[in-house]
């Protein structure tokens, strides 16, 4: 395997896991923008456990894909505001 290809599935990995724990859901619950939010974290989760399944599984170009996507959702939903989230520019694009 490509060193590239593990550090930066590693690091995707990290992105995720972090934005996971560090969004906070904005809109008021029982909203159907609270209801969105929801749908994205969990889409998210799913795919972080996806990716940590492929990486287990010797499948590292799955496993990235999967954290990427994860990712995709968690910026999406904080590009939207349905999460609040740090603005130091780390974890989210601004």
């Amino acid at each position: 395997m490509s060193a590239d290809l593990e550090e930066k599935t590693d690091r995707y990995e990290r992105l995720l896991a972090e934005a996971l724990a560090a969004a906070e859901i904005a809109p008021q619950e029982g909203t159907p923008l609270y209801e969105a939010a929801v749908e994205f974290r969990e889409m998210a989760q799913s795919y972080l456990e996806d990716g940590r399944h492929f990486r287990d599984n010797d499948d590292p170009v799955n496993a990235l894909a999967s954290f990427s996507y994860g990712h995709g959702w968690m910026d999406a939903g904080a590009r939207v505001g349905i999460f609040e989230v740090p603005t130091d520019g780390h974890l989210f694009t601004q």
